[in-house]
């Protein structure tokens, strides 16, 4: 008999709890008689006794919207042209907002700093700070260690980060992108 490797069993095994939790969902959905939250509430009890498992806590896109343009109206208030960026705590673009004459480079600009602020949960003026003690930071694909991104928090840790980018300075940009975290408290 053929050794199954690793990968093949848990993948094997997935495939039929799937099946099953699918053939059982459509014998409760059949069945008038069991209420349909019957196998919702087994699944939730399940959930909270794997430990394999965690939960985290994600940016609404409603909420990353409305940072994002709570970002853009500050940097308009002081004139400024910018983009903006919000990223989730895994680094995905949720919403981007390009301000009226914002420079083409500053697109990519706001996404990185936000990118950068979430993946090390500090602001991207402190980080590139760092740099006189780690230049090589720089060199990690997709950061941008420039003042203007901003970690957004929850119970302390990252959730998301506002980049932003097209000011003349990066201490106008990280205080339009603080002003979108401010948007959410």
């Amino acid at each position: 008999m053929k050794k199954i490797s690793m990968r093949a069993r848990v993948l094997t095994g997935g495939a039929t709890l799937v099946a099953l939790g699918a053939g059982a969902f459509g014998a409760v959905s059949a069945n008038a008689a069991t209420p349909a939250a019957a196998p919702a509430a087994a699944v939730a009890k399940a959930d909270v006794k794997n430990k394999n498992t965690t939960q985290s806590t994600h940016l609404t896109i409603e909420a990353a919207t409305k940072a994002a343009q709570a970002t853009l109206k500050a940097a308009e208030k002081e004139n400024q042209r910018v983009s903006v960026a919000v990223v989730d705590r895994n680094g995905n673009t949720l919403v981007t907002l390009r301000g009226d004459g914002a420079g083409p480079q500053s697109y990519e600009s706001a996404v990185k700093k936000a990118y950068t602020a979430v993946s090390w949960n500090a602001p991207t003026s402190e980080l590139a700070k760092r740099l006189t003690n780690a230049p090589t930071l720089k060199d990690i694909p997709g950061t941008l260690f420039l003042a203007g991104g901003a970690p957004v928090t929850a119970d302390g840790g990252p959730i998301a980060g506002i980049g932003v980018a097209g000011a003349p300075s990066g201490d106008l940009d990280e205080k339009f992108a603080q002003a979108g975290v401010a948007s959410l408290n």
